[in-house]
């Protein structure tokens, strides 16, 4: 398994093998470490500010494609880290009814593109949904990592839980009613398969629930509340077996490449079906007009097999970078650096425990065998004065 962590012209490659994996706080298991899988990323959101490391906050009032009625913005109104009043560290996305730059709604989007993606896995979040009768759309997602280069469909688009779509305004069951989708192609219209369904019980009842992805070679499987469930069937499964690599409708020629993260909560637009302010009835006087959803964590498990991969980003110069790089990797830990400059030779590497004290230096690789888990903080320098340092638990 490779580890990529991206500095200003720096890319440190880091391989390891299997060691003692380390856990979160019980509150925040979900489905942990089963079946052969080894934590490898998480946010806890439980610090008091969203960590820019690891997030973009998008800004924009472009209707998402969907002709969303929401501005997202970068405000903390809509976008923050704190608690859910029950405890909770949690990144809170809302939606609020106010005039802003042109809109009537503004809300939040956070995504981790171009700083944090993998190829295969499992990835889970825990999210407190808002109550979406009627008009709000609040979403867990993946997209390719390569989505900027080669845009929409070509990127794959892995939507892991929608709620607040119009087909359950007739039935009642907008608590209920939720959907797993996957949408690829060359353009437009795009190739897409979702799948629709209807709880036995609500998703909006102001508890966590738990939507996991568990994503390989051949299937994209999608469930709720697995860690309560775990002989459940999953909500959402489509076959992306690579075997016919010639057809570009072929879903298996777009989703094996790393994909990174998305949260929203979008107003209005073609899902739920409402393109006026009047119609969306969910931000109203008893709530004073905003609505939050609620990610207690979102954490990514890989086992280790020769199809997984993870890249990590730091932006600029002397950034700290904080994240979880994987605790398989601690006790037989390598580092290689590849400078972005193709005229540099490059880099020197220096390792420090928490202490400060040196644990290891080298040029291009580094051997970290001696140090056991714990805070490493590591130091890459190429020869063009480009640094990156990283702070990572091992």
């Amino acid at each position: 398994m490779i580890h990529k962590i991206l500095g200003t012209g720096i890319a440190v490659m880091l391989a390891g093998a299997a060691g003692t994996p380390c856990h979160a706080g019980e509150s925040q298991n979900g489905t942990g470490e089963t079946d052969g899988y080894r934590l490898v990323w998480q946010d806890l959101f439980d610090g008091t500010e969203l960590n820019r490391n690891r997030w973009n906050v998008e800004v924009n009032g472009n209707g998402g494609g969907n002709a969303e009625l929401q501005y997202y913005t970068d405000r903390e109104c809509n976008v923050r880290v704190g608690d859910d009043g029950q405890g909770n560290g949690c990144l809170i996305l809302t939606a609020i009814r106010e005039n802003y730059q042109g809109k009537e709604f503004t809300s939040g989007r956070v995504t981790t593109q171009k700083l944090f993606a993998f190829k295969h896995g499992k990835i889970e979040a825990a999210i407190k949904m808002p109550s979406t009768a009627n008009g709000l759309w609040p979403a867990f997602w993946m997209m390719g990592n390569d989505h900027k280069e080669v845009g929409w469909p070509k990127s794959g688009e892995t939507d892991i839980v929608e709620m607040g779509h119009q087909n359950a305004f007739g039935p009642g069951t907008q608590d209920r009613y939720f959907n797993g989708a996957m949408h690829w192609g060359q353009g437009w219209p795009a190739c897409s398969y979702a799948h629709d369904n209807t709880k036995s019980y609500s998703l909006q009842d102001g508890e966590f629930h738990i939507f996991t992805v568990i994503w390989d070679e051949d299937k994209v499987r999608m469930y709720v509340d697995l860690d309560k469930m775990p002989k459940q069937t999953p909500y959402f499964q489509m076959n992306i077996t690579q075997d016919n690599p010639d057809d570009e409708n072929s879903p298996g020629n777009y989703f094996h490449k790393e994909n990174f993260i998305l949260f929203n909560v979008a107003v209005g637009g073609n899902f739920p079906g409402i393109h006026n302010a009047a119609g969306i009835t969910a931000l109203n006087d008893e709530n004073n007009h905003q609505a939050s959803m609620y990610v207690n964590y979102v954490k990514v498990y890989q086992k280790g097999t020769g199809d997984e991969s993870i890249s990590m980003t730091v932006p600029g110069d002397d950034i700290e970078g904080s994240g979880v790089i994987s605790p398989s990797l601690a006790g037989n830990l390598k580092i290689r650096i590849e400078s972005g400059h193709a005229n540099c030779e490059g880099a020197d590497l220096k390792a420090y425990d928490a202490s400060g004290r040196l644990m290891g230096a080298g040029r291009d690789t580094l051997d970290l065998s001696r140090m056991g888990r714990g805070l490493v903080i590591l130091s890459a320098r190429d020869d063009f004065g480009n640094k990156t340092v990283l702070k990572e638990m091992l």
